[in-house]
């Protein structure tokens, strides 16, 4: 097969290894990987008999492996790893994670999840190794993440979870248009991650918004590989009348503190309780 050139970088979501092989084969490149504590959990819980006992450190242990045997495949690819956290998670502990977790493999990208205390932790670790923002939802949120990682020396991601925001009614994919807008006269260090990809008409639209970057589930993946990585027609339209829009906000600018923009959104706080609860569920 050709290889085939798009407008965005393509990533697979997933925790399976095996997976990543294959979707490498059908397309013949992969850009990179993300995975997360969900993911890795589905993963550990279909690897691990049921009669062994996992600790923390063996579960570790088994994600180290697992994002180990994803960058040997993809040796030249970004291969996203989380830290663990909570609500009451601090700067200083998601440091201590990713500082340790930086060293896992040579390709990697610490996701950090978009709150207070993850931008704290990000401001510092932005100049020390790549950083991939997650459970973004909102405008402000991405406004913030620039601000915090303005003195990068690395690749930043922000990761805005469309599909969450679908399943509540809300068009996701307005959030990808709106910071796109937002950065398009910003001095570009941070790259646009579309995330939570639920269907084929999501990866479409990434890809006629010119994401930089869309990572994709195993099972959109194929069902895009059965029809030869067809790209959208140039007339192609997101439509969606069924989702409420989400509009643009020209107040929100860059140029302010990161402090200053507004952090919080009900689906980050619920998507780090779910990571968090998926991850800690290994060891009941």
């Amino acid at each position: 097969m050709a290889h085939l050139c798009f407008s965005s970088k393509i990533f697979l979501d997933g925790g399976v290894p095996e997976e990543t092989a294959e979707a490498k084969k059908l397309l013949g490149f992969l850009d990179g990987q993300t995975t997360n504590p969900t993911l890795i959990a589905k993963n550990l819980s279909s690897r691990i008999s049921s009669s062994s006992h996992l600790t923390q450190k063996s579960a570790l242990d088994e994600y180290k492996k697992i994002v180990r045997q994803m960058s040997k495949i993809i040796p030249k690819g970004s291969v996203s790893i989380q830290v663990f956290a909570d609500q009451k998670t601090k700067a200083r502990e998601m440091i201590k994670q990713a500082r340790e977790r930086r060293i896992w493999i040579p390709n990697s990208s610490i996701k950090i999840p978009c709150v207070a205390e993850g931008l704290k932790a990000g401001e510092i670790l932005c100049k020390e190794m790549p950083l991939n923002f997650t459970l973004v939802f909102s405008q402000s949120q991405a406004a913030a993440v620039y601000e915090a990682t303005k003195g990068t020396k690395y690749p930043v991601f922000v990761s805005p979870f469309v599909g969450r925001l679908d399943d509540r009614g809300e068009k996701g994919m307005d959030v990808i248009a709106n910071i796109v807008k937002m950065y398009k006269s910003s001095d570009k260090h941070i790259e646009i991650l579309t995330a939570s990809v639920r269907n084929l008409d999501h990866l479409y639209c990434a890809l006629q918004l010119k994401s930089d970057i869309i990572t994709i589930p195993f099972k959109v993946f194929k069902e895009w590989a059965s029809l030869g990585f067809k790209k959208p027609d140039k007339d192609y339209l997101y439509h969606k009348p069924e989702l409420k829009d989400i509009p643009y906000r020209p107040d929100i600018q860059l140029g302010q503190p990161w402090q200053s923009y507004d952090l919080h959104h009900d689906l980050t706080d619920k998507g780090v309780t779910s990571f968090w609860t998926d991850w800690q569920g290994l060891f009941k």
